[in-house]
Order: C-alpha cells, then sequence, then structure tokens
C-alpha cells in the first residue's frame, strides 16, 4: 500500500490557485523530487503533507489513513514525519548530540535508548566523533546532516525536504547529492525532496513530479522524463530540451510518421494523427557534412564537457534556436547541416492528464 497517497488537493492564496487538483501516489522506500520552476506549487505542496498548510479541497492519505480532507485535519506532531528546512533550524547553544537527542527526549526515550539511536544516525550520516560540536563549529554540510540525522532519530516513514541544498556551493551540493543518496539507502525511509533544479532532482530521485502553474504536469523516472515527455512544458523544461511543430502522418506500435517541414521522418512516439511536437536534446542532434535534415546558422559556442556547445538558428523552421555539441569551434554565421538521430513525438495540445497525475509510483 503506498505510503503516501494524494487526490485532488487544491490550495488557493487570496484567489490565486497555488496547487491546482494534484493527485498522486507514492510507495514505500520511493525518493520523489518535486520540481519546477519558482512559483510553480511544490513547496506549497510540501507544507501541505507536512501539516503546515491546509487544503481548500481533496484529500491526503499516509497508509490509507486519511490525515488531512474534508472535517479531517491532523496536526504535523501526529503525522510521523520528519522534516528538513533551507535554513536547517538547528538550536545554537546545543551540541550535536543535544539537536538530535531533543526529539527523543519528548518521545520520552530512555537514556540509554538515546544514546543507541543517536549513534545509529551519527553513523548513517557520517557524523560518527562529532557529538560535542556546537552547529558554529561545523561546515554547512555537516550542518545538514545534523538536521537530517535529527529527523532519521524518530524514525519517521516519511522524510520532507525543502530544497535543503540551496545555502551550499556547488561543491558541496555535489556531494550531499550523493550522500542523500546513501542516506536514503541505508535509512529505508521515503523521502519527498523539493528543488528547482533539474540536475539536483535527476541525479538524487528514483521518481520526479513536474509541476507547473501549480498542476502536476507529469510523474516518472528521471529517463523517463527525459527521454518520453509527456507535454511541451516537460520536453522543453527538461535537459533544455526544444520541441518543433511537425505533423503526424501515422501513428502505431510506439512510433509516428511525421513531416518536418517537408521531410518525412519516423521517431518514437504515441501522438494520434494531426499536429504534433518533435521533443528533441541536444545528443538527438548531429552535425554533417552534407545531407542532413535541418541547416542551422551558428550564433555562438561555448566550451563544455570536453566539446564546444553550439547555439544555431535553424532555417525554415519556427524555433528560435536548437543547441549541439560539435568537437571543433566554428565561426558565427557559419551553415551547419543538422541530422536528427532521436526524438520523441507527442500530440500538439499534449497537456497533464489524471491518468498522469495519479498513476502509482513504483520506486
Amino acid at each position: 500500500m503506498p505510503r503516501l497517497t494524494a487526490s485532488r488537493l487544491t490550495k488557493s492564496f487570496d484567489g490565486a490557485t497555488a496547487v491546482d487538483a494534484v493527485s498522486f501516489s507514492i510507495p514505500d522506500g520511493a525518493f520523489l523530487a518535486l520540481l519546477g520552476p519558482s512559483g510553480c506549487g511544490k513547496t506549497t505542496l510540501l507544507r501541505m503533507i507536512a501539516g503546515l498548510e491546509v487544503p481548500d479541497a481533496g484529500t491526503l492519505a499516509f497508509d490509507g489513513t486519511i490525515v488531512a480532507g474534508p472535517g479531517v485535519l491532523l496536526p504535523p506532531e501526529a503525522r510521523r514525519l520528519g522534516m528538513v528546512f533551507q535554513s536547517y533550524a538547528l538550536w545554537p547553544n546545543m551540541s550535536v548530540r543535544g539537536n538530535i537527542e531533543f526529539g527523543l527526549k519528548v518521545q520520552k526515550l530512555s537514556a540509554e535508548a538515546r544514546r543507541r539511536r543517536i549513534a545509529e544516525v551519527l553513523e548513517v550520516v557520517g557524523l560518527t566523533g562529532l557529538e560535542a560540536r556546537r552547529p558554529h563549529e561545523l561546515s554547512g554540510g555537516q550542518r545538514q546532516r545534523v538536521a537530517l540525522a535529527r529527523s532519521l532519530a524518530m524514525r519517521p516513514g516519511l522524510i520532507l525536504l525543502d530544497e535543503p541544498l540551496a545555502n551550499l556551493d556547488a561543491h558541496l551540493r555535489e556531494t550531499m547529492l550523493a550522500e542523500f543518496r546513501r542516506i536514503h539507502s541505508a535509512s529505508g525511509a521515503t523521502f519527498v525532496f523539493v528543488t528547482h533544479d533539474q540536475e539536483e532532482a535527476m541525479a538524487v530521485a528514483t521518481h520526479v513530479a513536474v509541476m507547473s502553474r501549480g498542476r502536476l504536469e507529469q510523474v516518472g523516472t528521471p529517463e523517463e522524463l527525459y527521454r518520453r515527455p509527456a507535454s511541451e512544458m516537460v520536453a522543453r523544461f527538461i535537459g533544455r530540451g526544444r520541441t518543433l511543430a511537425v505533423e503526424v502522418l501515422a501513428s502505431g506500435e510506439g512510433r509516428c510518421r511525421i513531416n518536418l517541414a517537408g521531410t518525412v521522418l519516423a521517431f518514437e512516439g504515441s501522438a494520434p494523427v494531426g499536429p504534433g511536437w518533435l521533443c528533441l536534446h541536444a545528443s538527438d542532434l548531429a552535425a554533417r557534412g552534407e545531407g542532413g535534415h535541418l541547416r542551422g546558422r551558428v550564433l555562438n559556442q561555448i566550451f563544455q564537457h570536453g566539446a564546444f556547445m553550439t547555439q544555431l538558428v535553424p532555417i525554415g523552421i519556427d524555433v528560435e534556436t536548437i543547441s549541439l555539441a560539435l568537437p571543433e569551434r566554428v565561426a558565427p554565421g557559419a551553415l551547419v547541416e543538422i541530422a536528427l538521430r532521436g526524438g520523441w513525438v507527442i500530440a500538439r495540445d499534449a497537456a497533464p492528464s489524471a491518468g498522469l497525475a495519479a498513476r502509482y509510483l513504483h520506486a
């Protein structure tokens, strides 16, 4: 049975809808990233899960028990969850041990039980030996681990993380992402992680829920979102993709035959016959000496990851720019023949559906 189930959760502020009829289910042990641009509703959704915001409509259930819904509202302290904030929220006058132990004392655990629990979580988060330090004596990454250890010590079934890496530098964020993956695996808890950074989400999560304007656009594994986006927003947002307007001529058995600016091509997809989008990433494009499917004029280049990431303005195609990796520098204004070696076709009017939003995730 899924540990967390949301059904048409809705929340508005001053007449503006922040979360719009969102539905999803998360099984035990999943690591779900709520991903989307600023203002998409992901933090409001997390706060409703935590019990810090009251839904206007819909229901929220933990292990089949409704914790928020018509006539029902379980307070945060009764939901058996842990939460890690951007600011860490550590007691500055307490040691690492004291910060972790505080909640255990509230639970009235014996001194020996508290000692064992603290030792256990410190080992999980890699802070054994730092029990006596105060927060100001720790690095940002260590303070983040203390906040996580404090939540893990309470043995919650669900841990919520609200952009926990926002205050860390790029190198430390990368290190902490690896630690989150390790700690998630070691703890066995279900994690829900809010971020606007898709690289963080794709690196750490088993499943990603993409939100836009309060709605859930698509839920799936990182690979599914990248290779098989369900809407134009997901196609453009994940991996900085591009969508080209096409006409779907035929569709069946997971493939579509399309007309792209007068050229008939075949790609994977499930769009019906009619107007469609061909969803592309830089990895789907390759330069050719001649005989490409498209032509583009070089706008600029940057050297990145051992290649020249090249931005081009396509000729005869209604899209501002596309990007692909080239092995060498090319002069601005030069023409490049572009071959399409991959892509995914969706309907032109593809939009979030109840099926996509409500489907179950399998860790």
